[in-house]
């Protein structure tokens, strides 16, 4: 048994505590097996858990995501300190000194009155912390860990920030529809078309763009779409879609569809 004392209620030296004790010699085989890259799926998963509690409007539920969020920031940080490389404490001295440099209109004398200038200001700061001296340098620095919608719409709205951009939807829808043809071309020759397909990937974010809809969001949304009109297909053909061929699967699909139009009328 451990020397833990239990309390109504923690803090975070109880969690840091905890967290030792959980990498101790003595403490939890599992805890005291992980690295950095065997958890790091866990760091994304978690994230993508607070995404959905805040899209759910739900505080329990976010209240407790954030929690876990917190304990894989603990876990790394202790694993670090295990390794000699740094510790908690430097971990929260470091987001403090980025916070006050990158807002130079609160701590300083920069003058920010609305929040464009805000963020235009914490832009400004950020490059100058991060060396970059091109805007290539800003798009190379776009983490490549990002889901790629989310990559994408990153990297245009940095390039757009360069003078790299279209004024208007026009043009973006016209490459769209460029990129579906020149990916058509692709599978008809025969040829390799993933290159083609993340062109009209691409395309198709930067009209999201000019449409102002987050892509990423907005697949998400397609994908919520996609199992609902799926269900309804299975209810308006008895339970099951086993055994039907193509023209009625996609007689039934019309039909969920319809069912979801007349629903929105309404």
């Amino acid at each position: 048994m451990v020397d833990f004392h239990y309390a109504n209620s923690y803090k975070m030296e109880d969690l840091l505590r905890i967290m030792e004790l959980l990498r101790a010699p003595d403490g939890c085989p599992w805890d005291r097996e992980q690295t950095h890259q065997s958890i790091r799926r866990n760091m994304l998963e978690e994230a993508y858990e607070v995404a959905e509690a805040i899209d759910q409007q739900d505080p329990a539920h976010l209240k407790e995501e954030l929690g876990d969020v917190l304990l894989q920031v603990v876990f790394h940080a202790r694993m670090a300190e295990e390794a000699g490389q740094f510790t908690f404490d430097d971990v929260v001295d470091g987001i403090c000194k980025k916070l006050v440099f990158r807002h130079p209109h609160v701590f300083g004398g920069v003058d920010a009155r609305d929040s464009d200038k805000a963020l235009t200001t914490w832009e400004e700061q950020k490059k100058a912390e991060k060396g970059q001296k091109t805007a290539g340098d800003t798009l190379d620095a776009v983490a490549r860990s990002l889901p790629a919608l989310m990559r994408a719409e990153k990297l245009q709205d940095k390039a757009r920030k360069a003078g790299f951009d279209w004024k208007e939807t026009g043009p973006a829808l016209d490459k769209l529809s460029e990129e579906v043809g020149e990916l058509r071309q692709a599978v008809e020759q025969g040829t390799n078309p993933q290159e083609e397909l993340g062109d009209v990937l691409f395309a198709a974010v930067k009209v999201g763009r000019f449409l102002g809809v987050d892509s990423e969001l907005t697949l998400h949304a397609a994908c919520e779409k996609f199992i609902g009109r799926f269900r309804n297909m299975e209810a308006l053909a008895g339970g099951s879609l086993e055994g039907l061929d193509l023209p009625r699967l996609e007689e039934l699909w019309c039909q969920a569809k319809e069912q979801e139009h007349a629903q929105t009328r309404t």
